[in-house]
């Protein structure tokens, strides 16, 4: 036999259907929407009654479909069965495309999806995506329209159609690794070192990288502005993700609603205002980190979500049917008192002990105060440059005055105490002038030497000065009706610096005092 008896004739309205379809096919750069293409198409070039697209699943040894037309379709996407199984199923083990006209005589066939779908398939052919021999899939047509019997030529046809498909699948699916790729890399920040040498960030830097080597999740404690986001940066860092992406999400910043589709994408249509699908930061971070901030502001129904994740490595998008599975490693930080969350019913018992598996905290800035030199020497080169202004030096006095406040804002404070004092003093050195109030007077000298209550020997005018400061506040915050940020700008401090204060003098709304 002849090369050219072994091609099939095409009439021209079926080879025009097939120049249609590639284009069509090969158009689409999403792999979703391209393997819903070659459903549409291979139901419609094949004159059948149905039509899907099963992408093998190797880690897992099951067929998936990702995509189908007619009878059922909505309820096929994302149903999983057993690679053994099916007609399917044997066109991706031996990689030949197979014809059954009769499909109850087939030992191979799976009657499953029929019962879910409430249909009956009568005759079935299958032709195996193959691409550089590596089977990634099957195009499955059902029941011809208008005829009994799929013939040799729908068989040759859809071989054709399959290995064209098989090349979009993967055009496609490359095409969304980058794009994934490129996303993550624009939602992640400048990763920085972690900044000092005193015992205490030192055990916290031990901690890290003992605990990279791992795949063990992560829970970092400690107060606002304690560089937790730099510790889950240094993990990913020293572990062997490091060349994947690193995807951060502060879980306090966003209502649920949103939280949700931020988490594990959205489909086109799936709410008011979502014009196209969009990608989750847990498909962001496949093979990398995902950082949740904040953990402790989920809600209950947020919380029952991110359980399942960490116990199945897979979820669905917001409006979606497909399942997705994920390898992601998880690092969450709190400011708050987990257990007592638990302990109050706030917060999922077995969420807490999925999440608390390697707990590390943060040490307050008061608590490594040796590290302040080298602190201040880091952000002033990092700020400087921005500023038009060299790296400035710090006097002697205005370090002894760093060295003893008490820092409620912590590094996140310091920070951005340390741009203000390097735009103040030009190209000179940070002097006690330039300080903050707060810290040029010595108030944290109080502070450091005793409570208000209690002063410390030699210190008799502290009573005093913390009685009156304690009235100022007490002052600001009752005129605006206890808004925080309004009193804080009243009185010409930070917030954390006013919100340390509070907690302080342990004040509280119409307390008397």
């Amino acid at each position: 036999m002849t090369t050219a008896s072994k091609t099939p004739v095409l009439d021209r309205k079926t080879l025009m259907a097939l120049v249609d379809a590639s284009k069509a096919i090969n158009s689409e750069l999403s792999s979703e929407d391209a393997f819903q293409r070659i459903a549409e198409w291979a139901a419609n070039v094949l004159e059948a009654e149905g039509a899907s697209v099963l992408l093998f699943d190797a880690d897992r040894k099951q067929l998936v479909f990702q995509a189908a037309v007619g009878p059922g379709e909505e309820t096929l996407k994302g149903v999983r069965f057993d690679a053994e199984l099916g007609i399917a199923g044997q066109a991706v083990k031996t990689g030949r495309a197979m014809r059954v006209n009769d499909v109850r005589q087939n030992r191979h066939f799976f009657p499953g999806i029929d019962a879910k779908t409430h249909m009956r398939t009568k005759a079935l052919i299958a032709a195996p995506l193959i691409h550089l021999d590596e089977t990634l899939g099957v195009v499955e047509v059902i029941n011809p329209k208008g005829r009994d019997e799929f013939g040799n030529r729908d068989l040759e046809l859809l071989r054709v159609f399959a290995n064209l498909a098989a090349v979009a699948a993967t055009h496609a699916q490359a095409y969304d690794q980058v794009a994934r790729h490129n996303l993550a890399m624009r939602e992640a920040e400048p990763s920085y070192e972690i900044v000092g040498q005193s015992p205490a960030i030192n055990r916290v830097v031990e901690l890290c990288r003992k605990v990279a080597l791992s795949s063990s999740t992560v829970l970092l404690y400690g107060e606002t502005g304690t560089g937790k986001e730099l510790a889950a940066r240094a993990i990913h860092r020293f572990s062997d993700r490091r060349d994947n992406p690193f995807i951060a999400i502060n879980c306090a910043a966003l209502p649920e609603s949103l939280l949700e589709s931020e988490l594990f994408g959205h489909e086109k249509g799936a709410f008011t205002g979502a014009a196209g699908q969009k990608l989750g930061r847990f498909e962001l971070a496949h093979g990398g980190s995902l950082f949740l901030d904040e953990i402790g502001e989920l809600s209950q129904a947020i919380q029952v979500k991110l359980l399942r994740v960490l116990q199945e490595r897979e979820f669905v998008r917001v409006g979606g049917t497909q399942t997705i599975t994920c390898d992601v490693r998880i690092i969450t930080a709190t400011n708050r008192n987990l257990k007592e969350e638990m302990e109050a019913g706030r917060f999922r018992e077995d969420l807490y002990y999925r999440l608390n598996v390697f707990p590390i905290t943060l040490p307050p800035l008061r608590e490594r105060v040796e590290d302040l030199p080298l602190l201040i020497q880091h952000f002033s080169q990092e700020v400087a440059p921005s500023l038009g202004v060299e790296a400035p030096a710090v006097t002697d006095e205005a370090l002894t005055h760093l060295m003893r406040y008490e820092w409620p804002g912590n590094i996140r404070e310091l920070r951005n105490i340390v741009e203000r004092c390097t735009l103040l003093a030009g190209n000179g050195a940070i002097d006690t002038e330039h300080l903050p109030i707060e810290i040029a007077t010595g108030d944290a000298a109080g502070d450091a030497a005793g409570s208000p209550d209690t002063p410390a020997p030699g210190a008799a005018s502290g009573s005093r000065l913390a009685d009156h400061e304690k009235a100022l506040i007490l002052n600001a915050l009752n005129e605006t009706n206890w808004n925080q940020s309004a009193a804080a700008r009243n009185l010409g401090i930070t917030r954390d610096h006013l919100r340390y204060r509070i907690k302080k003098y342990n004040l509280r709304r119409n307390s008397g005092d």
